[in-house]
């Protein structure tokens, strides 16, 4: 009887040992390298008709490298197509993890009934039915998309070596089973060896294959580390699951930028593209209100506009507090402390409360402006015309200091219908005015600013 193979896997990075330790020389991690068998001896691998001999590689002149264009399925998901670069890429490995239901496997099966070409969508989650009842939800039933319940490797290759698609769909690794290995489904072994196996199988067919996986609750990838690397894109799905929307971002991308981001709404009919990301950020209001703002800052490489909100009042209970949401805190303290020194308004006894609106969290130092300019407006109870944004940096001594891709976010207001943007005036070297249909106005300091509209 041949001997069984063991070795030691850390369940946090998958580091491999020989023997048991107590801490993984790898992560630092206590306690997390566990036993695993790691192959049998008889048994055949399941990619037997994809096997390959490649003869010894060559040096070759760069200059000598030919390079094509490399082929997209264009979807009808215009989000996903930013996101992807383009469209989806042929032969492409592509990871997409998310919080437990925030709605990755509604996505993959919206893609899937939209796709002309053959889908094959490998549920190891979920029955027949319960696909079936989520895809008459979503949209019209599509003949070119099929479903197979299945975990095992060796079935699941079986099956597309009859089928033949043209994109596959793997809900989710962490279920998937290879029968080289020993362990449990979802262990490090079992997910690096059947993520190998698709990736295998996705170079040598030039099938695209997604890859849903499952995140641990610090919010990073399950499995080993060693997973994002094999991977060619790597997209993260976020929102709370109380909210209606979500934002699909690249934290991997060979064949694009990871710059990009999408956005989306989740409706009882599925995720509706939102192509405006402004329409949900600004609120439509009638009444004159004082202390709200309209700024600019960038999430990844796309403008977009948002409504800030401040609330000025004195403070009745001895130290007045100081409080954000979606924006930090630190950097509020420092702003107020600007405005106090040098704007010459006495905030030290007022309670300052701040709200960036439509559950955002903003680091983009370029909304510092409206921040100032919204607390300085409930201070004095001054409105603000909605039809007035801001994008500047403000620093200690109280300057506006230029941010960067101003052209993209005076286009962005602009499209948008305002009237008037306040920037920097260092932001102006290069800037030709006349292009633009809105009033570009250059400020230096704070008090430009409040001059023109509060005072």
């Amino acid at each position: 009887m041949a001997k069984v193979k063991t070795a030691y896997f850390c369940q946090n990075c998958g580091h491999q040992a020989s023997k048991w330790l107590g801490r993984c020389p790898s992560c630092g991690e206590w306690n997390t390298l566990v036993e695993e068998v790691l192959e049998k001896e008889d048994k055949k691998g399941p990619l037997g008709q994809w096997k390959s001999v490649s003869l010894a590689a060559k040096p070759k002149a760069i200059a000598d490298i030919k390079y094509e264009e490399e082929p997209r399925i264009v979807t009808t998901d215009g989000e996903l197509n930013r996101v992807l670069g383009g469209g989806i890429v042929q032969g492409s490995l592509v990871l997409i993890g998310g919080e437990p239901g925030i709605g990755k496997s509604t996505l993959m099966l919206q893609i899937a009934l939209t796709l002309k070409q053959r889908v094959l969508y490998v549920s190891g989650e979920e029955s027949e039915q319960q696909i079936k009842m989520r895809a008459e939800r979503i949209t019209s039933n599509n003949q070119n998309c099929f479903i197979l319940t299945e975990t095992s490797t060796d079935n699941i290759f079986r099956q597309m070596e009859e089928f033949d698609p043209d994109v596959l769909i793997i809900d989710s690794i962490q279920t998937m089973q290879s029968s080289l290995i020993e362990s449990g489904a979802g262990s490090v072994s079992q997910v690096r060896q059947c993520a190998a196996e698709l990736m295998k199988y996705a170079k040598e067919s030039g099938v695209p294959v997604f890859m849903i996986g499952h995140i641990t609750k610090d919010g990073n990838l399950a499995g080993p580390k060693t997973l994002e690397h094999m991977v060619d894109t790597v997209l993260q799905f976020e929102g709370d699951r109380h909210t209606t929307y979500r934002i699909l971002r690249t934290t991997k991308n060979r064949f694009g930028s990871t710059s990009e981001l999408g956005i989306y709404e989740m409706l009882g009919t599925g995720l509706r593209q939102v192509t405006n990301p402004s329409e949900i950020l600004i609120s439509q209001r009638e009444e004159q209100l004082s202390g709200i703002t309209i700024g600019s800052m960038l999430e990844g490489n796309r403008p977009l506009m948002i409504e800030i909100q401040s609330l000025v009042s004195v403070a009745n209970y001895g130290t007045p507090q100081r409080s954000s949401t979606g924006f930090d805190n630190k950097r509020l303290q420092m702003l107020l402390a600007v405005l106090e020194k040098r704007g010459g308004f006495r905030l030290g006894t007022q309670d300052v409360f701040l709200n960036v609106a439509g559950g955002l969290r903003v680091e983009d130092p370029a909304i510092d402006l409206a921040v100032v300019t919204s607390i300085a407006s409930s201070y004095e109870d001054a409105f603000i015309a909605p039809s007035v944004c801001f994008a500047g940096e403000v620093g200690l001594g109280g300057e506006v200091r230029a941010v960067n891709r101003i052209e993209g976010r005076i286009a962005e207001a602009e499209k948008l219908g305002f009237k008037k943007i306040y920037i920097s005036k260092y932001n102006t070297k290069g800037l030709i005015f006349k292009n633009y249909n809105i009033q570009i106005i250059p400020v230096a300091k704070l008090d430009e600013v409040f001059g023109d509209l509060l005072r």
